[in-house]
């Protein structure tokens, strides 16, 4: 009898070699988007605050963001997070957000992830009914209220750093698409908002414009870039630069949806859920135009069909900006573990895209 398929069966097990780094992630996902929780094997980061961590991580881990997010691992819109010591003892941990350009300020998708797994993984105490989980982002504090019923994570939501409105109506002129009219504002990273029924496009909102949606909304991005000076945050120079382009459909949507939108992100990264920080800036911008008040809610539905719910908790001075503490609501959930090899020998180990 030929012997090696049960051999195969026998021996599913394999050593990596010494010289090897494994990296083990957990995988989830938000909505449809994508998030590899980095669990164990990442080198030990240094500083004294979120900010800090990223920095050094930029400056000497970058070819391992690359290696997870990048192919043959990950693809064009992988998306993964560090989990890090808080800024202090009042908030549980801190997380540092990864993607294909580099490192976010904000992640509302990742914030519900990762609030699912502490739960999941009892990295907190858990209770029945709400759980409050305090995370250090780049951005600031967050806190997140994970529900549980019957030992099962029902629903988080979280309470976003103060958003605001940098100007309404504001216009630039865009290569190919001529004037186009967008919101500007900040929800944890700051979005040039695109309404639809503002601008004559010839494209929508469907899986049908995928790749369309990816070219305008990077040319916009970039056009914004070089002619809006007015990205700069009140207090954090490292977090003023503009994110991306979210594009949206305030008309009411044949599912019973209030909006729609769609956000193109980082070096052309589709955001496959609603946008946490997204709905959040959406929430100070609905705000400023009298469309959403206390004890509302507004539900907003992304390129997948995904829902995530916003509203307002409270509004606070924020610098020289009126804000608002907005409250984002959705669903995570895990899709797989993995342990990642990185062979020293292998020419393609930091990772490589082809879009």
């Amino acid at each position: 009898m030929h012997k090696t398929y049960p051999n195969i069966r026998s021996n599913t097990n394999f050593k990596p070699h010494k010289d090897w780094l494994q990296i083990k992630t957990i995988d989830m996902h938000t909505g449809g988007e994508p998030l590899r929780v980095i669990v164990d094997g990442f080198p030990e980061l240094k500083g004294d605050s979120v900010l800090d961590y990223r920095r050094y991580c930029k400056e000497n881990f970058d070819h391992l963001r690359t290696a997870l997010m990048f192919e043959p691992r990950g693809h064009a819109d992988m998306y993964g997070c560090i989990l890090l010591p808080p800024n202090d003892a009042n908030a549980d941990f801190g997380i540092i957000f990864l993607h294909n350009e580099g490192y976010s300020t904000m992640c509302g998708h990742a914030i519900i992830a990762i609030s699912t797994l502490a739960i999941e993984m009892h990295w907190v105490d858990v209770k029945e009914g709400d759980n409050i989980i305090k995370i250090d982002a780049p951005c600031g504090r967050i806190t997140s209220f994970a529900n549980v019923k019957n030992g099962t994570v029902t629903g988080v939501r979280f309470h976003c750093v103060p958003s605001f409105v940098v100007g309404l109506d504001k216009t630039v002129e865009v290569d190919g698409l001529g004037k186009i009219t967008y919101d500007l504002a900040y929800g944890g990273a700051f979005y040039a908002y695109v309404d639809m029924a503002k601008n004559n496009f010839d494209f929508d909102l469907s899986v049908a414009s995928y790749r369309t949606l990816i070219t305008k909304g990077m040319d916009i991005k970039h056009a914004v870039m070089q002619a809006d000076k007015k990205i700069k945050h009140p207090f954090e120079a490292d977090l003023s630069f503009l994110y991306g382009t979210i594009f949206i459909d305030n008309n009411k949507q044949p599912s019973g949806i209030d909006s729609r939108n769609v956000c193109i992100f980082a070096e052309g990264e589709v955001d496959r859920c609603p946008t946490g920080s997204g709905v959040s800036g959406r929430m100070a911008i609905h705000k400023a135009r009298k469309e959403i008040d206390y004890g509302e809610t507004m539900t907003i539905e992304s390129i997948t069909d995904s829902v995530f719910k916003g509203s307002i908790i409270s509004e606070e001075d924020y610098g020289t900006f009126q804000a608002v503490i907005p409250q984002v609501e959705g669903m995570a959930y895990i899709t797989g573990i993995q342990t990642f090899l990185i062979d020293p020998n292998d020419p393609m180990k930091d990772g490589f895209i082809l879009r």
